[in-house]
């Protein structure tokens, strides 16, 4: 006996299809990453602007209004004292002459060193990468009074030849390490070519392996500058005159008699510290992600 087919009713949420669902799914994914991203941005910039605003304040803000609460008079006056009076100026002049030596004699040291250890072949190289690795897990705390007497001894206390050599010495088993990672990534047959043409070490070293590493100079010699350049204790250890400070052991002259500190002066040195080296980044914020990820998968 023939029967006819009825259709069969379904509901309204039954008859959604997957695909309804996804683009709702998506929008409501979307909504919480922008929601997160809001929140890190608002952590991240709000420290920022308070303590730009707080640079602009007088010492009768500090005292008598809440820390939170906006300048009742705008003292840009704050950056030409602290620029003149706390000699910001001198301390960011002694910082560069520190750091940047410290930084070149570090990456030329430390290239070399990773391009001898991950692409020329000879007997206790994975010894001495070792080596290198031992040389990270040795704080700074317990060398600084053997270098000071050796300083002393050596007639280099009263310059800037200390930090020079200090940050030199603790930087390099991490750039070491670093560039011998980007090499990895190196592909051997450009240097197998280069000595079938007739190149040596040297300009293979420099005509060559320097170029395709670049990128990672950059990024370790950024990392290294940001960890030399907000450094205290070794500035602090071995900096016995005034004329010799750093920018950061610099801040600590804003503290007066009596533990007195000038607050306008010192957010504004902190202001010209932190965003000088903010704006730094920002300028070579690509080439530092090319740099993180060059030598991630060996081509």
């Amino acid at each position: 006996m023939a029967t006819i087919d009825t259709p069969v009713k379904t509901s309204g949420h039954d008859s959604e299809t997957p695909r309804t669902r996804a683009p709702r799914a998506r929008g409501g994914h979307r909504l919480w990453v922008k929601i997160v991203v809001t929140l890190l941005l608002v952590v991240e910039i709000y420290p920022l602007v308070w303590m730009f605003l707080s640079s602009l304040k007088s010492n009768d803000d500090y005292l008598n209004n809440s820390t939170w609460s906006l300048p009742t008079t705008w003292e840009w006056g704050n950056y030409t004292e602290a620029w003149t009076t706390g000699n910001i100026g001198l301390y960011v002049q002694n910082s560069l002459l520190a750091v940047v030596p410290a930084l070149a004699l570090m990456l030329l040291l430390g290239t070399a060193a990773g391009f001898a250890l991950q692409i020329m072949v000879w007997k206790g190289r994975g010894l001495t990468l070792l080596v290198f690795l031992a040389g990270m897990m040795v704080p700074p705390q317990m060398i600084l009074l053997p270098l000071f007497t050796v300083y002393f001894q050596t007639g280099l206390s009263g310059t800037l030849w200390p930090l020079i050599l200090t940050y030199t010495g603790t930087g390099l088993p991490l750039t070491v390490f670093m560039m011998a990672t980007y090499y990895r990534s190196v592909p051997r047959e450009l240097f197998e070519a280069a000595t079938i043409d007739g190149a040596g070490i040297l300009r293979a070293f420099w005509t060559i392996s320097v170029p395709l590493v670049r990128n990672a100079l950059l990024t370790v010699g950024l990392v290294q500058f940001f960890f030399i350049w907000n450094d205290l204790l070794i500035a602090l250890t071995f900096t016995n005159d005034q004329d010799l400070r750093t920018i950061q052991v610099g801040l600590l002259n804003f503290t007066g008699d009596f533990g007195a500190t000038q607050y306008g002066p010192l957010f504004a040195a902190i202001c010209i510290n932190v965003f000088g080296t903010l704006l730094i980044y920002l300028f070579l914020n690509q080439k530092v992600m090319k740099g993180l990820t060059s030598g991630a998968v060996k081509g």
